[in-house]
């Protein structure tokens, strides 16, 4: 019960997203260092982005920390870290033209960040839960709260996969319109692209590890059923 055979595969994909996160930090530490041919910041791109796509209304803040940046869809709101906010780099650019990416699909009511702005208050209440069902099913042998477990497990897998093409739909009209506002060059492009990439990686990863762990609760379960 303990040890799985699919445990073999959840600890590489836990290694994969170990090395994600290292390389996402690597390659944003690396393009912070390369200044772009506009010279604008973080913050600036961010404004003319929201303000060329008619969201006038949607503020840039400064939030404290590395990469802490978001978009709120809540409060409606480009949120940027310390180097991102202030820097003039390939990186600092990219991240924030990635958030500006969100606030485009909110506006644009793109199908995939629709949908997990719908799912996420359920997700958000049964993710919590499944934890606790999972490990009573598997001590106490009670195939009924097993399966409920796995159904509310199910939900947090389903919006980590449905992040995944919001995460890149996001990158790809921030790249887009870096290039066309003329926020950097075409070779630049090459940069802006590895940073984006790295950070999507991260969310690959996390989505692999929870699609490892749900198969794995569903064998379990179908194995009890025997």
């Amino acid at each position: 019960m303990f040890f799985h055979p699919m445990d073999f595969l959840i600890l590489i994909a836990f290694g994969l997203s170990l090395w994600a996160q290292f390389r996402v930090k690597g390659t944003f530490n690396k393009f912070a260092e390369v200044p772009t041919s506009s010279g604008l910041t973080g913050a600036e791109a961010a404004r003319r982005m929201l303000d060329a796509n008619g969201l006038t209304n949607v503020p840039v803040q400064h939030i404290p920390g590395t990469l802490t940046d978001h978009y709120d869809p809540t409060d409606r709101v480009v949120r940027l870290s310390d180097p991102v906010y202030f820097g003039n780099s390939i990186a600092s650019l990219s991240v924030a033209c990635h958030e500006v990416g969100h606030a485009i699909q909110h506006k644009v009511s793109y199908p995939m960040l629709v949908a997990r702005h719908r799912i996420f208050p359920v997700v958000n209440l049964v993710s919590g839960v499944a934890p606790l069902l999972l490990l009573a099913g598997f001590f106490f042998k009670m195939a009924g709260l097993l399966l409920i477990g796995i159904i509310f497990f199910s939900g947090a897998v389903a919006f980590q996969l449905v992040t995944l093409p919001v995460e890149f739909n996001a990158s790809s009209r921030a790249k887009e319109l870096m290039v066309k506002m003329g926020f950097i060059r075409n070779e630049e492009e090459r940069g802006a692209s590895k940073v984006l990439g790295a950070a999507a990686l991260t969310y690959v990863a996390a989505a692999l590890i929870s699609v490892l762990e749900l198969a794995k609760y569903i064998m379990i379960f179908r194995s009890s059923d025997d």
